[in-house]
């Protein structure tokens, strides 16, 4: 009788006290009451998944800060053709955001939710980067050759089209081998009826790499047409379609590697155990790949100008559009040379309206004629000296009463000429004014 009871106690015990076990199988690092779901997060003696914690954790932040940057850049942006970009630019941060997000989950021990979301997303998330580069290349390669591309709807509806795929893909995959293949599973979904645990993600590697061969179909996409984007007349744009070659080639080095040890090398090692780690080491190095490539280099030339603006900021350095500069404008249009006293009218009284109520025209009369000497020969006078001919410029401008800016020659040859045509009262003209002491030329 003791010894059933001893045996009863043995069985009860992790019955009725299960966290009595999980305290001696706790890995040094984690707490005895955590779930050991999370194990890999906090187990120092396999420091994989400390380490991709970190990674992902700056990832998440990075990216988020990228995105901010790129929304609030908005109202900078100068060159409406990079401005149509930010949309699907913003997309594409997203998805890199959600790959930094699903390491997590791939970190964690498989469970039926984590492996439903490793199944469903990892080719979700892949597949918006992939379309937002083959939009990006789309674009890229209208622009370096007529400088101009499609609409920034456009090009994000191209990028919607092309995930919409692959969830289509994905959902029904899942619905395959999830919800169909669950007849094989117990009603309580984790014991199947000859007692063997049954787990949905138990799918064969093949089977989940055979499922991305349409996100692996946008890589390369990407990765071809951004050659021909090199090649283009409009050589501004060609540091783009590099940047977008770059991560492509890194991103198929580094899908190569993963599905080769995924499919391949883990079995021949025997060691499945290294499956969630290829998976998460995948995840991170390739979202670090987006940012570093792709995003940090198109958020730095996001807000330059294109060179036809350069060009006209050059050409107008102090251009605005204040109340003040448009003053000056008109009276630098208005100006004119002060000193009139070489130039036989004046432009500004003629083209300026005189109202015909006053003879006053809003000028300052301070302009005097002064004659040169070719006009007095051509027309001199018979009579009269010379000293009479040729007045002196006086400071007052308004001589007799007259309204007149100026005084003319033709005026004081009438006067002068009166005056000597008029003899003397005594009869007696001067020697002075005698024809033959006249200055002839």
């Amino acid at each position: 009788m003791a010894t059933h009871k001893i045996l009863l106690m043995c069985l009860g015990l992790p019955l009725f006290f299960p966290g009595a076990l999980a305290q001696s199988h706790a890995p040094p690092g984690c707490s005895p009451d955590l779930d050991p779901l999370y194990y890999n997060l906090c187990d120092r003696s396999g420091a994989w998944g400390i380490v991709l914690e970190a990674v992902a954790g700056a990832g998440i932040i990075t990216t988020f800060v990228l995105t901010i940057i790129l929304v609030a850049s908005l109202p900078f942006v100068q060159d409406t053709k990079k401005r149509s970009l930010l949309g699907t630019q913003v997309f594409f941060l997203l998805g890199t955001l959600g790959l930094f997000c699903l390491v997590f989950a791939c970190v964690v021990k498989p469970d039926f939710s984590t492996c439903a979301s490793r199944r469903f997303l990892f080719g979700v998330l892949f597949a918006i980067c992939f379309s937002c580069l083959v939009a990006h290349v789309l674009s890229l390669n209208f622009l370096t050759r007529k400088n101009h591309g499609p609409r920034g709807w456009v090009i994000f509806t191209v990028a919607l089209l092309l995930t919409l795929v692959e969830v289509i893909i994905n959902t029904e995959w899942l619905i395959i081998t999830l919800v169909r293949g669950g007849g094989q599973v117990s009603p309580l979904g984790n014991v199947s009826a000859d007692g063997t645990m049954a787990s949905p993600c138990a799918i064969a590697n093949m089977d989940f790499v055979m499922a991305l061969i349409y996100v692996m179909l946008l890589l390369l996409t990407a990765f071809l047409g951004a050659w021909p984007t090199l090649c283009g007349r409009f050589k501004r744009w060609q540091k783009h379609g590099v940047f977008v070659l770059l991560t492509t080639v890194i991103s198929i080095a580094i899908w190569v590697v993963w599905i080769v040890m995924y499919t391949y090398g883990n079995e021949q090692h025997h060691s499945p155990t290294w499956d969630d780690p290829t998976l998460a080491i995948a995840l991170a190095a390739n979202a670090w790949t987006f940012v570093l490539f792709y995003v940090i280099p198109e958020v730095s030339q996001v807000t330059k100008p294109s060179p036809e603006q350069s060009y006209q900021g050059d050409m107008y350095p102090t251009r605005g559009v204040g109340y003040e500069t448009i003053l000056k404008e008109q009276t630098g249009q208005s100006m004119f040379v002060e000193n009139k006293a070489f130039s036989m009218d004046e432009p500004a009284s003629a083209k300026r309206p005189v109202s015909p109520y006053s003879g006053y025209n809003g000028q300052l009369l301070t302009s005097v004629y002064q004659p040169t000497e070719m006009a007095l020969m051509h027309k001199g006078p018979a009579e009269g000296a010379y000293d009479v001919i040729l007045p002196r410029a006086t400071a007052n401008s308004q001589v007799m009463g007259s309204a007149n800016s100026t005084l003319r020659a033709e005026d004081m040859y009438m006067v002068q000429s009166h005056q000597v045509a008029t003899p003397p009262k005594d009869g007696k003209i001067s020697q002075d004014q005698s024809p033959t002491n006249k200055t002839r030329w």
